[in-house]
């Protein structure tokens, strides 16, 4: 995929949409996840509290002690992260063996009776501790003394499992990710299928296998179908007007340059040669001239119409060589026809003669004494027809398929013939190369540029 591809530019968008939710999920659900940690601390800190409230005692002198500490053996270690504090109103202190010699800083906070609360402090070591406190009142003979309990625990303990946490479901949403990802790729190309119907479509009709797109597709793309068809059908009326525009013009010359050749003949009766000659010069460029707009005209619909178009190479050939072989060029040349009686041309007979006759008058006419055709399907689709002239250097030979080039100054003729027979190939899809011939002389070659269904195929009715 190209950097201006729609797919890639969908598949992009849809993996860096997938991205972006996967990472806000995942964060979110690691946060989630550490409150709920969090919250069950709270609530096992509650437990704590509980205990403690049913383990305190007032002995005879009236002091609070500690009968029933909490069973976790934790409270016992030393700065083991689980920590409890009572506190009376008399400033005395019990605290658990984990808090060695350090004392929960509470903060200064307003406790109804029985009210408990939650608080986030630093504990021994700097440690982030999550405080549960609660204030209770014990009744000792006729007085009433109050007595604050709190429970701690570390939260470097839900740092770790939230971190464990976020690893673990790293793995996952990335799996999850790669297989969103997956589906996302096949989503755009089912998404864009229709689309690359369509292109396959023009392409066909470009080919002059289908005149129309297929009018079978989703919604959303039967707008744009119908608007190139419209567009075609204009295309082809258009197409149609300016070929019959073409035929009626030339049409309408062939009768001034008949009566043109009739007063060229009459001249030439009054014995006034030279200018018979001119006249007769003039009428014949003019009439090359019309005879190859027909035939460009004729070229520029069939060609759009390739499908079943298929013509036998070598009895076009016989039929050519045999016209050819009665012109001046033709009588002092010998034509050397190496062509399988099966091979067939998928190219509109008219067409395929004005190209292969295009080439040979020119290979007649600057041939020696021999003129070789070939065709050869093991080598491809192509057509060569080589000639033992003089040939015609490198550097000129692309100058010769341009529009009005000759291949020498002599005789009759616009220049024209050449130009045309790329027009023709151009319109199938195929184009013409000039070499040098192993003969001595030039070599053209006819070749498709198209693929298998423009090839030189043997006939397979046979």
């Amino acid at each position: 995929m190209s950097l201006g591809s729609l797919r890639l530019r969908l598949v992009a968008g849809g993996i860096v949409a997938i991205l972006v939710a996967l990472t806000i999920a995942g964060a979110g659900l690691t946060l989630m996840f550490e409150r709920h940690v969090t919250r069950t601390i709270a609530d096992d800190l509650d437990i704590h509290l509980k205990q403690l409230i049913a383990g305190i005692d007032i002995d005879p002198q009236g002091e609070s002690t500690m009968s029933r500490p909490p069973a976790d053996p934790r409270f016992a270690d030393p700065l083991s992260g689980l920590y409890w504090q009572v506190t009376d109103n008399r400033g005395q202190l019990l605290r658990s063996r984990s808090l060695w010699d350090t004392a929960l800083a509470l903060p200064v906070d307003v406790l109804a009776a029985g009210e408990r609360h939650h608080h986030e402090i630093l504990g021994p070591a700097k440690a982030r501790l999550l405080v549960a406190e609660r204030s209770v009142v014990l009744t000792v003979g006729d007085r009433r003394m109050p007595v604050r309990v709190a429970a701690a625990a570390d939260l470097a303990r839900v740092s770790a499992v939230a971190a464990d946490f976020a690893r673990d479901l790293a793995m996952a949403l990335g799996l999850l990710g790669l297989v969103l990802a997956i589906a996302t790729s096949i989503q755009v190309g089912l998404g864009l299928r229709p689309l690359d119907a369509v292109r396959r479509g023009v392409a066909e009709i470009r080919s002059g296998r289908r005149q129309h797109l297929p009018a079978a597709v989703p919604a959303e793309v039967r707008p744009l179908v119908e608007e190139l068809n419209a567009l075609l059908d204009a295309q082809e009326r258009e197409i149609e007007r300016s070929r019959s525009r073409a035929a009626d013009l030339a049409h309408g010359l062939k009768t001034p340059l008949a009566a043109l050749a009739s007063d060229a003949a009459r001249l030439r009766d009054r014995g006034e040669a030279a200018i018979a000659q001119d006249i007769e010069a003039v009428g014949d460029a003019m009439s090359r001239h019309v005879d190859r707009e027909l035939a460009r005209a004729r070229v520029r619909g069939a060609a759009r119409h390739l499908a079943g178009i298929s013509t036998e190479l070598a009895p076009l050939m016989r039929s050519l060589v045999a016209t050819l072989s009665r012109t001046p060029a033709g009588q002092r040349v010998t034509f050397d026809s190496q062509i399988d009686e099966t091979l067939r041309v998928p190219l509109d007979r008219t067409d395929l003669a004005e190209v292969l006759g295009n080439l040979l008058e020119n290979a007649a006419r600057h041939a020696a004494a021999h003129v070789r055709v070939t065709a050869d399907p093991a080598a491809g689709p192509s057509i060569v027809i080589e000639d033992d002239g003089a040939g015609i250097a490198p550097e000129q030979r692309l100058r010769m398929l341009e529009r009005g080039a000759r291949l020498d100054q002599r005789g009759d003729g616009a220049g024209l013939g050449l130009a045309i027979v790329q027009d023709v190939l151009g319109a199938y899809g195929w184009r013409l190369d000039l070499t040098a011939s192993q003969l001595g002389g030039l070599k053209a070659t006819v070749v498709s540029d198209r693929t298998e269904e423009a090839r030189v195929v043997p006939d397979r009715r046979r």
